[in-house]
């Protein structure tokens, strides 16, 4: 069942975002383990503005479990999505930290900032229909397009994303790594 995501979700949202920061391979990352990184989102989770924050996503529940889960916010949100995540980092003596140093949102767009599918639930599908249900989550603010980033090196999830409608319309370097923008518009 899609839904939209519940702060109870919060354990299940930050491992499954982790998959999407290791793939990544954000420097922010280096010397810090898993644990430690996944409770710093859960923790932050809570937050509603923030990029993760249970407000901003949706999710795929298979009986009481999180299959899969999508988030973004409008391009004129990304200046500060990131601060309850700074304010967290913070507060654990990470000072002058950041997860994420570049930009990735195209003007006036609806930005699907992370989709990831629990590795036991994939090639279900489930991918597809939280790209379908992002499309309700994005109209409601508004938005008359969707923006993504496909990296390079996942042809796979490109063609995905070709089939659902989005077109490259551009060409990004976030973290180091070759990424397309993607855009579809919404009716």
């Amino acid at each position: 069942m899609l839904r939209e995501a519940t702060i109870k979700d919060r354990q299940a949202i930050a491992e499954l975002v982790y998959v999407i920061l290791t793939d990544m391979q954000l420097p922010f990352l280096k010397g810090k383990t898993k644990e430690q990184i996944v409770n710093l989102l859960a923790e932050t989770i809570t937050d509603p503005t923030y990029r993760y924050g249970y407000k901003r996503g949706i999710v795929e529940d298979i009986e009481g479990t999180v299959a899969g889960i999508a988030f973004g916010y409008r391009s004129f949100d990304e200046e500060v999505i990131d601060r309850p995540f700074s304010k967290t980092l913070q507060a654990h003596g990470l000072l002058n930290e950041r997860l994420f140093t570049d930009p990735e949102c195209f003007p006036d767009e609806w930005y699907l900032d992370t989709i990831c599918v629990a590795e036991d639930f994939r090639g279900r599908g489930i991918g597809s229909k939280l790209l379908e249900g992002i499309n309700l989550q994005a109209k409601t603010t508004g938005a008359h397009k969707i923006g993504l980033c496909v990296d390079h090196q996942n042809p796979k999830a490109q063609r995905l994303y070709e089939r659902k409608g989005f077109k490259v319309v551009g060409e990004q370097v976030l973290s180091g790594h070759n990424y397309h923008h993607m855009q579809k518009v919404i009716a």
